[in-house]
């Protein structure tokens, strides 16, 4: 469906959609009401790039909005001076890499950042004091992919951890073990155990969360430091 929509009616269409809710500053509205937000700039940019149109918007300044949203401890917020969080580390750290910027990260202080997200149950959380949580071994996780240092953190640990949030009756996963299960963590339980090596899953993409064979078949091209760690 998105090979069939590039150089289609419908593509032109979203491009010129996400285009228009860029603002001077680089940041993307998430709607016309106007939310600012580095999830909006991730989703924008991989929407152009998917649709192979990255180039219709204005990278430089979207790239210097993501900046503005990182904060001492190297890592990213929604807003410039907002709180750091796993979940907008992946977003910023994602966009940067559609836009071939990774370069610009300080990847030793936000690796550190990202790693002191395992607790001692193995799973990760997305801020300090937090419970771990199964979506995090995607946010997380994907975002020391990308800056190669995920061998930093106990992939063991995480493995067991992810694996003991199933329900072995119902199937699924939860949020964390003895919880009631949902899409949402079975997709980022499965994502996070393809990026663990788990052989018996197709190898997925840690930017845009896909199957990697669809983001070769549309030879998109994402910025991984280190791809083999």
């Amino acid at each position: 469906a998105v090979v069939s929509t590039q150089s289609g009616h419908y593509g032109r269409g979203i491009v010129k959609f996400v285009v228009g809710l860029q603002q001077p500053d680089g940041s993307f509205y998430g709607d016309v009401w106007g939310e600012v937000d580095t999830r909006f700039t991730f989703c924008a940019f991989a929407t152009l790039a998917l649709l192979g149109r990255l180039d219709e918007c204005d990278l430089d300044a979207g790239v210097g909005f993501i900046l503005r949203c990182r904060n001492f401890d190297g890592a990213f917020g929604c807003t410039p001076g907002s709180e750091s969080h796993g979940g907008q580390v992946y977003c910023c750290v994602g966009a940067l890499s559609i836009a071939g910027q990774l370069h610009l990260i300080d990847t030793e202080q936000l690796g550190w950042w990202l790693s002191e997200r395992q607790l001692e149950s193995g799973g990760l959380n997305g801020r300090p004091e937090k419970l771990p949580d199964v979506c995090y071994s995607w946010w997380v996780l994907a975002s020391l992919k990308i800056i190669g240092k995920a061998h930093w953190i106990d992939k063991g640990k995480l493995v067991r951890f992810i694996l003991a949030s199933q329900d072995e009756e119902t199937g699924g996963f939860a949020d964390r073990p003895g919880d009631c299960v949902d899409p949402f963590h079975t997709l980022f339980g499965l994502a996070g155990l393809s990026l663990l090596g788990e052989s018996s899953l197709a190898k997925i993409n840690p930017v845009l969360c896909m199957p990697q064979r669809v983001i070769d078949k549309l030879s998109i091209k994402l910025e991984i430091i280190n791809p083999y760690v």
